[in-house]
């Protein structure tokens, strides 16, 4: 075996990245464990072992692994049977293989089978640790890439989030998104009916063509009919051209009609009615025009209950609810508030030329705390407004206007109040890393899925 000086390639690694070693041999044992510093090397003698340490807490990236493993020390058998579980449930490690010349063919069929290279005994140091720093490069732009679809997923259409009710939401949006039927969507005020309205449509066919939006509860009810259908010159007074509604401006594409709730019965009729021939007619005409549009609802009211009290058309309601989509408010949302509010810091740095790091630990706690009865408007609204009036790099509880809020008192039962200091860390980490899920992770020490348990994800 050629040895090469630890000092030699000290500046090309990191000090405390593990290498699993998956060799019987004591004598090679501790060889490898010199010579392939400063990496630090863990030993596994045998596939269980390997597979009780790659289980345990600690990750390892790159396994070097000797195909001859006892009880078939002199074949292959037990090596890529180690090699098939290790990939079965450690998909993303790189394992390098070890194998004699006499063993070439068993080498080549472990690198068919998913191993990341092999190297041929007597072991060349040199080259072996050239094999890991690429190993090891691989790793990172294979998570990097992660990294990149995870924060593709997760920012969607605005969508920001990294709580599991947000995650189960955007499912049901790329389940329901490209199949052309009705949605409407239930929550409290501010919880992003509109963004997850937008979302639908960009998942679904009609992703080029127009979203329009209206909210119903903002126009007063003797214009709305005019903004929904549009109409004729002259219809009435101020009309002084023909004039397209927004049921025409969608044409192809969706139609949002958010706070569905406050229109007025006799506009939901002709509505009702569109929805069932998808002809209208504009205020003031006569000729039927086709339109072919999606409809989505939002509403923050409670329609069953306008139902009852004779406020909401019960044909209408069917009609617009093929499937319904609650929206949780933010108080619900784990581990979402950090990283909401991370998200619109970078957007108002941005927007006002500032350049405020994150926030402050008192921040971070006042903002876990606080109820949000405005959701999500409502920490768009503060964060906003600490960025524009903050001269700090951070911005503070008091910059959110969240100075009031006392900490609740803490218990002494152990296990919970762990509990609390570890979702507490993860979400401040979520912050800090701008809800980038695999960097928090490796700022916290803890692997993505342990991370997402600790964010009530699994």
């Amino acid at each position: 075996m050629k040895r090469n000086s630890p000092q030699a390639i000290q500046a090309e690694t990191e000090p405390d990245e593990h290498i699993l070693l998956v060799e019987d041999d004591v004598g090679l044992q501790k060889q490898m464990r010199w010579a392939l510093a400063p990496y630090k090397v863990d030993i596994a003698s045998s596939r269980l072992e390997a597979l009780a340490k790659l289980s345990g807490e600690l990750a390892y990236h790159i396994v070097v692994l000797d195909l001859g493993l006892p009880p078939d020390e002199n074949g292959a058998s037990e090596g890529l049977r180690t090699l098939d579980d290790i990939l079965s449930s450690h998909s993303d490690t790189k394992i390098i293989v070890a194998s004699g010349n006499v063993e070439r063919v068993n080498a080549v069929r472990a690198v068919a089978r998913g191993a990341f290279d092999f190297i041929t005994k007597p072991i060349d140091v040199e080259v072996l640790k050239l094999v890991i720093q690429r190993g090891f490069r691989m790793y990172e732009l294979e998570e990097e890439n992660r990294a990149l679809r995870e924060e593709s997923d997760r920012t969607a259409s605005g969508m920001v989030f990294a709580s599991n009710c947000m995650a189960q939401v955007r499912q049901m949006i790329d389940r329901v998104g490209p199949l052309d039927v009705s949605v409407l969507l239930v929550g409290e005020t501010g919880t992003g009916k509109d963004v997850a309205a937008k979302a639908l449509h960009d998942v679904s066919p009609r992703k080029g063509e127009p979203f329009i939006a209206i909210n119903c509860a903002s126009i007063p009810e003797n214009l709305l009919e005019s903004e929904l259908f549009g109409h004729e010159r002259g219809a009435f007074t101020g009309a002084i051209k023909r004039t397209h509604g927004k049921f025409e401006l969608a044409n192809n594409g969706t139609l949002f009609l958010d706070e569905i709730g406050d229109m007025p019965l006799a506009l939901q009729a002709k509505l009702l009615r569109f929805l069932q021939e998808r002809k209208l007619e504009r205020v003031g005409g006569r000729d039927s025009i086709s339109v072919n549009v999606r409809l989505i609802c939002a509403t923050n009211q409670k329609l069953e209950k306008l139902i009852a009290e004779q406020r909401f058309r019960e044909d209408l309601f069917y009609r617009i609810n093929d499937v319904r989509l609650e929206l949780p408010p933010l108080r619900e949302r784990e581990g979402d508030c950090a990283v909401l509010a991370q998200h619109f810091l970078n957007t108002f740095n941005r927007l006002y030329y500032k350049q405020i790091s994150g926030f402050t630990e008192s921040a971070l706690q006042a903002m876990s705390m606080h109820r949000w009865p405005g959701n999500v408007r409502e920490l768009e609204n503060r964060v906003k407004r600490a960025v524009i009036m903050s001269a700090g790099k951070r911005i503070t509880a008091e910059d959110l206007d969240l100075a009031d809020v006392k900490p609740v008192a803490q218990s002494l039962d152990i296990k919970t109040e762990t509990e609390k200091l570890e979702k507490k860390l993860a979400r401040e980490a979520l912050a800090i890393t701008q809800g980038n899920v695999s960097k928090a992770a490796k700022l916290l020490g803890v692997s993505r899925p342990h991370l997402y348990n600790l964010l009530g994800q699994g």
